[in-house]
């Protein structure tokens, strides 16, 4: 059976001492790598886009769904707000069959366990998507006619291997291809 070295109290001191520096050292250069990683002018631009992108994304849902929906619900053929439309796709044990409606909401319907389609709450969504990336397009253009770079970047397909490419190459990226027409006239 071996035994352990024995350390000495001496030793041990200089010791902690050694580690204490050395891990003092590893916090000092992860902070200071943090800190030069966290305040990069990307990293600050990143956040600050999300932070309004999260702003903006609660006003596009509440406009969609306490403004856009309500007058939609009017529509002679949907009896009640687009939320609130769904199928049913296997009844509850508290289905009420006396009445032919059975569930008058989503939520009793879930309530009873019964499978449902809510595809009104889907309807929701898709309508939200759509307004939201509306509403980013007419942001992205307001930002274009006021700066000098653009954020919306147009393509165009590529004569030869049909792929989307930037408008202002003159080479595609895919094939290689030049965009000006060259290999048509070489024989």
């Amino acid at each position: 059976m071996m035994s352990r070295p024995r350390i000495r109290l001496e030793d041990s001191q200089d010791l902690l001492q050694h580690a204490g520096e050395e891990v003092g050292r590893r916090a000092n250069k992860m902070w200071h790598g943090f800190t030069d990683w966290a305040l990069q002018d990307n990293i600050l631009e990143v956040a600050v886009g999300l932070i309004i992108a999260a702003a903006f994304t609660t006003v596009v849902t509440s406009f969609v769904s306490d403004i856009l929906l309500p007058p939609l619900s009017l529509l002679p053929f949907i009896n009640r707000n687009m939320d609130e439309k769904f199928a049913i796709l296997r009844r509850g044990p508290g289905y009420n069959e006396t009445d032919g409606i059975g569930y008058n909401t989503l939520q009793q319907a879930a309530d009873d366990g019964a499978v449902v389609l809510a595809y009104g709450s889907f309807f929701n969504k898709i309508i939200n998507f759509m307004g939201m990336g509306l509403a980013l397009y007419v942001v992205a253009n307001i930002y274009d006619t006021m700066s000098s770079e653009s954020i919306i970047k147009t393509t165009v397909k590529c004569r030869y291997c049909r792929k989307r490419i930037s408008s202002k190459a003159k080479r595609c990226i895919n094939c290689t291809s030049w965009q000006d027409g060259r290999e048509d006239t070489m024989d």
